[in-house]
């Protein structure tokens, strides 16, 4: 099958709602290529990624965001969709130029653009996140998630996700409930039953991200503990959790912040990523105003995560 591929010039502050107006517009899928989201490879083992030090030297100056459209779909939305870049553009100086670039790719195409940029890393002391496709050698005491995201990888970068596993980590003393919300591949899900949760419920509106994030469970052996289920939890699901986690962007963990208190306990806690540094102030406004207690703020490159409690 082929695809109608829009590419965005932009900059790291304007990702986040760039990303979201594609989607929002039956975008299939979104990939992001930003500098900032490649760690310095000379840092000692850890969180960093495991890449070789030449890939940043082939990455483009602008940050892109791709995007991929059906070809039946896409001429009535380029119309709305230049209005809006443009409208953008005016409204955000710092979000760069907003062009575009337009071409047709096949989904072999597709899957390649982002393969070269998606390595394995280490996301917590000896938790390594490793593409199906990569080779790795794990060390003594390393446990290992194979993942491939198809098209469910959309934006979520290394770093993001790469907090949210560290705070998973954190927390996770065993045995709890937790809900992963806008799972995506499954990432944060297989990573949370690794770190000893009792019980998962990855849940994504995607039926893709559902089917991609099924598959990655089953793959790495953790279907008895995690559930993963299409819809809404603020709609259609009524399960609740001691820790929830959300690595998606920053305009929705503002609009639901209140609204999921309904899914933690009482003392349960809230993780959330995908944040861009340009509006940590306001989402953590808005969890204040939500009843949270941040507990901890987490910067890396460019994004910010938080750890919060919900306290009544």
């Amino acid at each position: 099958m082929n695809w109608i591929e829009m590419i965005v010039h932009t900059t790291t502050a304007g990702t986040d709602w760039v990303s979201e107006l594609l989607m929002d517009h039956g975008a299939t899928g979104t990939m992001i290529e930003d500098r900032a989201d490649i760690p310095d490879p000379s840092k000692p083992h850890g969180i960093w990624e495991i890449i070789d030090p030449k890939l940043l030297e082939n990455m483009p100056e602008d940050v892109l965001v791709h995007a991929w459209f059906s070809p039946e779909d896409f001429p009535a939305l380029r119309t709305r969709l230049d209005e809006r870049l443009s409208e953008m553009a005016s409204e955000h100086t710092d979000f760069g130029s907003l062009t575009t670039d337009i071409r047709t790719v096949s989904e072999d195409s597709w899957a390649e653009v982002w393969k070269k940029y998606y390595k394995p890393f280490y996301a917590a002391d000896h938790l390594v996140v490793k593409p199906t496709w990569e080779d790795f050698s794990p060390a003594p005491g390393d446990r290992v998630i194979e993942l491939d995201p198809g098209m469910a990888f959309g934006s979520g970068t290394h770093e993001t996700t790469g907090m949210c596993i560290a705070l998973l980590e954190k927390t996770i003393r065993g045995g709890e409930r937790i809900i992963d919300v806008g799972t995506g591949s499954g990432i944060l899900a297989i990573a949370a039953a690794l770190l000893g949760a009792g019980h998962v419920l990855a849940i994504d509106i995607d039926p893709d991200a559902v089917r991609v994030a099924s598959e990655n469970v089953l793959h790495n052996g953790v279907d008895a503990i995690v559930t993963v289920q299409e819809g809404d939890l603020l709609k259609k699901v009524d399960a609740v959790c001691d820790i929830c986690v959300a690595n998606i962007i920053s305009d929705i963990i503002i609009s639901f912040a209140k609204p999921l208190m309904e899914h933690i306990v009482p003392g349960g806690l809230f993780l959330c990523s995908g944040i861009v540094r340009e509006r940590t102030e306001e989402v953590r406004q808005a969890l204040l105003d939500a009843g949270y207690e941040i507990l901890e703020t987490v910067h890396r490159g460019e994004w910010t995560a938080f750890l919060s409690r919900r306290n009544a």
